[in-house]
């Protein structure tokens, strides 16, 4: 027998620790596997050996990580580049030197063009001892072929609950304001519109349509008018018609070539006092807290992702089995179950799966009925959440031990 590592990379979500627990947990039932490592920090860990022992896992552990935010093994933002080959030769050292038949990681877009990269390499040097496999998550939801991704449903749930929370909050008072949510979304929308889910939304701001100032003002001023308010969502990613983004932020690097963004709330509300259309108005910008507020996880997504890593360990028995990601798709549009398929890891890399135009109402005024039937099941239910001295209870990252 031999051994296999999982890691993470990217940005975490609220139940990218499931998938590590569900691979933990297949093992010990079906020990294919001597030794499940988790490798620290991604790949930029696993270039230095920076290595746990992950196998003998309790079950009270397992049942807790579920619940843990973040990336417990750590993540890193580091791009495995194909034409540097030194990092290429000195991981394939360590993985035959740790005995690794199999890694799993778990990511993004640029996650799963690591996966490809590492196949592709290992079949261009007759290499068949190791394998790597690729586990969805990303809250952006913005991955091809598979139906959605592990860690979106939790962040869609977190965002429609702030939505009507702080919606209610606004309309506490009879002064005339407006109230703007800012979601991530470079490129893809599907975070904002999830903010539909609230039943609250006037006016909507998603990546995938051109903003035009001027619509945009008509569009709140007509809700300011009609009731005093106007509750505003908008993706960080919005643009002009030239391509440049709306976010008063400097745009900056991520390490993967993508830009950081941040600012198109506030941006689009100095827009609204500039013109006068409302005299007041607040701005809450989501940030982390979108994708860190396990407490409040869709128990469809933490369920899903936990299987997605028993699913992705079976798999991986398969001696020919490398170079792909586990993921989802929707059974059955009228009542809603999911299967677990494989695609190459390659068809996911470095491609965006946007909001699709025809979910999206005209004038920013929301989505469709096609988009909530595509959303409202993402989001049911919330786990039991085990607790100690009043706040939840939390694996301690095995980075910091």
């Amino acid at each position: 027998m031999s051994n296999c590592l999982v890691a993470q990379s990217g940005g975490p979500t609220a139940v990218i620790n499931a998938t590590v627990a569900g691979i933990v947990k297949a093992n010990q039932m079906n020990p294919y596997y001597d030794k499940v490592y988790g490798g620290l920090n991604g790949i930029e860990g696993i270039l230095k050996e920076h290595f746990v022992d992950l196998t003998e896992m309790s079950d009270e552990e397992n049942i807790i990580l579920k619940q843990t935010p973040s990336s417990a093994l750590g993540s890193c933002r580091y791009k495995l580049k194909r034409d540097n080959i030194a990092d290429f030769e000195k991981l394939f050292e360590i993985l035959e030197k740790y005995d690794i038949e199999t890694m799993f990681y778990t990511g993004g877009n640029d996650s799963m063009d690591t996966v490809a990269a590492l196949s592709q390499y290992a079949k261009e040097h007759n290499i068949t001892k190791h394998r790597f496999v690729g586990c969805p998550k990303t809250v952006d939801n913005d991955l091809q072929i598979i139906d959605h991704c592990p860690g979106f449903a939790s962040s869609a749930k977190f965002i429609a609950t702030t939505a009507l929370h702080t919606w209610l909050d606004v309309n506490v008072y009879t002064r005339q304001e407006v109230f703007v949510l800012e979601t991530m979304g470079r490129d893809a929308g599907w975070l904002a519109a999830s903010a539909c889910l609230s039943g609250v939304v006037d006016v909507i701001c998603l990546p995938e349509v051109v903003f035009d100032k001027e619509l945009f003002l008509r569009e709140v001023k007509k809700h300011v008018e009609a009731k005093n308010k106007c509750y505003i969502v908008v993706s960080e990613g919005i643009r002009y018609a030239d391509g440049t983004y709306v976010a008063a932020g400097e745009a900056k690097n991520d390490g993967f070539g993508h830009v950081i963004l941040g600012g198109a709330g506030q941006a689009v509300l100095s827009m609204i006092l500039d013109a006068g259309v409302a005299p007041r108005g607040k701005v809450q910008d989501l940030c982390s807290a979108q994708r860190c507020f396990a407490s409040g996880q869709s128990l469809v997504d933490v369920n899903e992702s936990f299987e997605l890593g028993m699913s992705a360990h079976m798999r991986s028995v398969d001696k020919e089995f490398t170079g792909k990601m586990v993921g989802l798709v929707r059974k059955d549009q009228e009542q809603y179950d999911v299967d677990f398929i494989a695609v190459d890891a390659s068809e996911v890399a470095n491609k965006v799966k946007n909001f699709p135009s025809s979910w999206i109402l005209p004038n920013y005024a929301g989505i469709t009925k096609e988009g909530y039937d595509y959303l409202e099941p993402l989001i049911v239910g919330s786990p039991v959440v085990i607790y100690e001295n009043g706040v939840p209870a939390f694996v301690k990252p095995y980075y910091m031990r």
